[in-house]
């Protein structure tokens, strides 16, 4: 089944929040900031502002009924800025005007009167000074202070990870209104609707049961939607309740790019100590993750970065500690990975290093320390079903990597201003909310008499193509056409108290409820075949309902018309909770996640070593999909992922000067991936695996986990610069964009 979605897509007629027909009257909504990072608010002047040509109102933290606070982990994030500003960027309040130009010329007539603070950026700096969201956190395994003495090779080093802009194709944006009874309706562009309602009644001091948070789809979400879409909609929402009219707040793409925050940049401390057989017997790392001026999801993000922190690989004595910094930056927030990413990050440059240092190539060590069936991660889940070993043996033989060395090195000993480079990237990848209450979901199912189908689920559709798997669920447990069934829109009047839809845990969470719904309602139409048509078996399949021992067969719709005629119920809402999941966090050990996800990339790299700029020749994946339930909506995932990835790893530099100013605020200055930025060739094989009982259909996720493959092409285009410039002491510091390339390239250089 190809993607649902995918004809209105390309034919324009997807609507988004900014599409929705607009009712007459509707208001237009725009944010101010002050024009610092760190500052004591002495005054906000708006007498200009207010008197401007279509303004309506000025609404700042003295105008908000109830908590001025939208924190959703920890309690620290006001709506509007009070006596302080934290970060460039930070929402002072909002103007309400007839459009949204005029708002735009009013923001340009306030004045501010402050007093300038110590602004920080760097998270080692925030630390030096206590400046922490929470404590710090450690997960340990074994005693790496008695096998140090072990040892062989002990290499130690940093390494720095910079962050990214989501650029997702629809900026943030909320659309609210006042119903008869005083209830908001509010269409959010949110993975989160359930965060928006709560934030919104929080702030507006009106209950839950009161505000409708309706998400048709996501125009991309990446994460920046999960908890940074949430103070949008509680600014059109206030608005809406202030001028009892309806209000529109679309952010333009400047804006948000200026004041949401980013993943988040890490620097990190490594040391590794390895056997004479090149085994991995102790790794401690210390992570300073910079969380920017509030908690938003950094907690969790942080807490991710551990349990990733040995990637694919199995060893007995870790300690990894992580600190979540408090800097003068936009709160940084959910991103593909979640934290996963950044951990991941440093043991392969730990890796490299210690190639580096003792004269082996790194796919050596890596391909030695693979995570088995019995291994125990430092957060004390033991392996089951591993696939590490197997993904990297079938993509070594499928992908022939002997012959690409051999290529590599032939290339490099007959071309001087042309370097090839490779890299072996394994990925082991955790499936669940690591937060075990997350981890459920619900699904409202309606059988009409007609014998049509409606589903609704929390599940956001960004893209991603979770509408796409329901539909087949659903399809595929009543043995029905798909153009009988229709997904709904996530609605917190439909399903309540949903999780967001991310964690790569959408199709999993939603598809298994939706799953049980579907099993409770086939179970009351067989009984109907039973007791009134004399079945004794019930199959569903082809639009039928099918008795195999007598081959009587009914229509569906006969079937469903017979069910309604009995009165009962063909409505059916079911709940799921993914079992065994488990985390102490007094003690730092659980079993965390349902499954993992594995694979292994080999990537390849060409770099022009006169003017520093690279293209990738290939990238070829073993990726376990498990039992793929649909290959094309999850081909496109690893797509992606991959390749979002590679611009973070290569190009997508985000900067901040010492005032807390973004100066990459734009796509002049931002760098993303094109066209001409995708490898040469991309190859994509399913490994052979069998999947997990905890995945619906024992489909493995497939959000994150690709992302992950773009880790190689850092350390892929190090081994060409390497290859040109053997001598360079070359420090860890990503993205490598080719600045950072050429100045590598020549750095020591002897000839």
């Amino acid at each position: 089944m190809i993607n649902i979605d995918a004809k209105n897509h390309v034919t324009g007629r997807s609507v988004y929040v900014d599409d929705m027909p607009e009712i007459k009257g509707t208001l237009y909504a725009l944010p101010f900031d002050l024009p610092a990072a760190h500052a004591r608010i002495k005054k906000i002047n708006i007498d200009k502002a207010i008197s401007s040509p279509g303004i309506i109102k000025i609404l700042t933290c003295t105008d908000i009924p109830g908590e001025n606070q939208i924190g959703g982990v920890i309690p620290d994030e006001p709506l509007f800025a009070e006596d302080e500003v934290h970060y460039c960027g930070q929402p002072a309040g909002i103007i309400i005007g007839e459009s949204e130009s005029e708002c735009r010329q009013a923001r340009r007539k306030i004045t501010y009167e402050f007093d300038e603070l110590p602004v920080i950026t760097c998270p080692r700096e925030a630390h030096g000074k206590g400046l922490l969201i929470i404590p710090p956190r450690t997960f340990r395994l074994g005693n790496s202070a008695e096998a140090w003495k072990d040892c062989e090779h002990v290499i130690e080093g940093t390494a720095d990870i910079n962050g990214q802009e989501h650029i997702y194709l629809e900026t943030q944006g909320a659309y609210a209104w006042l119903k008869e009874d005083g209830s908001i309706y509010l269409a959010s562009s949110t993975q989160a609707p359930t965060a928006v309602q709560f934030a919104v009644s929080r702030v507006l001091n009106v209950p839950m049961h009161k505000i409708e948070v309706d998400t048709v789809r996501l125009g991309g979400g990446f994460g920046g939607k999960e908890d940074q879409a949430t103070p949008w909609a509680v600014m059109a929402a206030l608005a809406a309740q202030h001028t009892q009219k309806p209000v529109k707040l679309i952010l333009h793409r400047m804006d948000d790019v200026r004041m949401t925050g980013k993943r988040h940049p890490y620097s990190s401390d490594f040391k590794i100590g390895l056997s004479k057989d090149l085994k991995i017997l102790a790794y401690e790392v210390t992570h300073y993750q910079n969380a920017g001026a509030s908690a938003d999801l950094s907690p969790a993000i942080l807490e991710r970065t551990l349990f990733h922190s040995t990637n694919a690989y199995f060893i007995p004595n870790v300690i990894a500690t992580a600190y979540s910094c408090r800097t003068n930056l936009p709160p940084n927030t959910a991103f593909r990975g979640f934290g996963g990413p950044q951990g991941k990050c440093v043991i392969e440059a730990a890796i490299v290093k210690a190639a580096e240092t003792i004269g082996v190539c790194p796919d050596e060590i890596q391909k030695a320390n693979l995570v088995n069936d019995g291994d125990e991660f430092p957060y004390g889940q033991i392996m089951q079903d591993t696939e590490a070993v197997n993904s990297w043996n079938e993509a070594e033989r499928n992908f022939a990597l002997e012959e690409v060395k051999h290529r590599t090195d032939s290339f490099n000993m007959n071309n001087n201003r042309f370097k090839k480079g490779y890299a072996v990237q394994p990925i082991c990848f955790g499936i669940s909310f690591t937060n075990t209450m997350m981890n459920h979901a619900r699904a409202l199912v309606h059988i009409y008499k007609d014998g049509s189908v409606v589903v609704s689920t929390g599940a956001v559709e960004m893209g991603q193509g979770v509408n796409t798997k329901l539909l087949q669920v659903a399809a595929n447990e009543f043995g029905i056409s798909p153009s009988k069934v229709r997904i709904e829109s996530a609605n917190t009047l439909r399903i309540a108290n949903t999780s967001p839809t991310a964690a790569s845990s959408g199709a999993d969470l939603n598809g298994k409820a939706l799953k049980i719904a579907c099993t409770n309602l086939k179970e009351r139409l067989a009984n109907v075949a039973v007791n009134s048509l004399g079945f004794t078996d019930v199959k569903f399949e082809n639009d039928r309902v099918i008795d195999p021992a007598s081959n009587k067969e009914i229509l569906w719709e006969d079937l469903v018309i017979k069910t309604f005629q009995q009165r009962i119920s063909l409505s059916e809402h079911a709940h799921y909770a993914t079992p065994l999941i488990n985390f102490d966090r007094t003690k730092e050990k659980g079993h965390p996640f349902a499954y993992h996800v594995y694979g292994t990339a080999i990537i390849e790299v060409t770099v022009d070593c006169l003017k520093g700029i690279y293209h990738f020749d290939s990238v070829k994946i073993v990726h376990d999909f498990g039992k793929s339930m649909n290959r094309d909506v999850d081909l496109g995932q690893v797509e992606g992922g991959l390749v979002q990835g590679i611009g973070w790893m290569t190009m997508e530099e985000v900067i901040y000067d010492e005032k807390g100013k973004l100066l990459t605020n734009a796509l002049s200055t931002y760098k993303i991936p094109d066209i001409y930025s995708v490898p040469d060739e991309i190859v994509i094989e399913h490994l052979d695996s069998t999947g997990s009982d905890f995945a619906i259909y024992k489909s493995k996720a497939v959000g994150e986990p690709p992302f992950m493959y773009a880790l190689g092409a850092y350390f892929a285009i190090r081994k060409a610069v390497k290859a040109f410039n053997p001598d360079a002491e070359l420090s860890f510091n990503a993205p490598y964009t080719p600045e950072k390339v050429l100045m590598d390239l020549y750095r020591n250089h002897s000839q």
